[in-house]
């Protein structure tokens, strides 16, 4: 079994950052590849495509990233280990193990509804758990570092995704589940950083925040986290197929411009 994640270490002094990007993996495990839909699996569509090469440029900033292996089609990094849903508005929350896509297409080749319990159980401890393990690992080596440390959650989706919402996503939506999960101080320094003329940005709406901020999330214990979501027409083509280097690039700017003042925040 390849392990479930991958380090990018820091390449200049570090900082009170770690950067979490749980679905931009696209590896399945050998024992499972035979049982999902071939062409699904060969690009699965709800990767969180490229995210981690849009944020590549952090080790220069002495952020550590950790980035997922496998796709979140084996399992959801970023759900409940218990299956608890995220959100009670009605929208189409695929599950800890998900055997649909956004859209409802059956990604397994038997067409399965659910994961049998034993199997997310099996998933859970090799799959799941050394990704939080390492997690937690880290941020308590920054924190104890610093006295302080912030998790920067890191995500993309596609523009117009109607088992969530009808409407176009805005380009950018920073959670904190609902001002829980950071101090005050750090959440307005986000805010009105990623706030500009180029880009539209949302608070806690339609995302506030997954299991990882959610959790992780202890600002009372000087342990901050953040979560950003942004549509992948912001890095990626028109299609949301390839990396643009053009539009990336101009994301990346910001989220240098970003990082910076929450550097100096903390």
């Amino acid at each position: 079994m390849s392990q479930s994640f991958r380090i990018i270490p820091s390449k200049n002094s570090e900082v009170p950052i770690l950067i979490s990007v749980p679905h931009c993996g696209v590896a399945f495990p050998d024992e499972l590849i035979e049982q999902y839909k071939p062409e699904l699996a060969l690009a699965p569509d709800d990767t969180d495509w490229f995210v981690d090469t849009l944020y590549d440029f952090a080790a220069g900033m002495g952020i550590t990233m950790i980035a997922a292996h496998y796709s979140r089609w084996v399992i959801d990094l970023n759900r409940d280990p218990t299956s608890k849903p995220l959100y009670a508005d009605g929208r189409i929350i695929t599950e800890l193990c998900p055997t649909t896509t956004f859209i409802g297409e059956p990604l397994y080749m038997d067409e399965r509804k659910t994961v049998q319990q034993e199997e997310i159980i099996r998933r859970v401890r090799l799959y799941y758990e050394p990704y939080h393990n390492k997690l937690s690992e880290l941020l308590f080596q920054l924190k104890s570092k610093f006295g302080k440390v912030l998790l920067w959650d890191c995500h993309s989706i596609k523009q117009i995704v109607p088992t969530i919402q009808k409407d176009k996503f805005p380009d950018l939506i920073l959670g904190d589940a609902d001002r829980t999960s950071a101090s005050a101080e750090l959440i307005n320094a986000a805010i009105n950083t990623l706030k500009s003329d180029s880009y539209s940005i949302h608070h806690n709406h339609p995302f506030k925040g997954g299991y990882i901020t959610r959790h992780f999330g202890k600002p009372r214990e000087n342990q901050h986290a953040l979560q950003l979501e942004m549509t992948k027409v912001n890095y990626m083509n028109d299609a949301e197929k390839k990396y643009d280097k053009v539009r990336s690039e101009k994301m990346r700017m910001l989220l240098k411009k970003n990082f910076q003042i929450l550097i100096n925040t903390l």
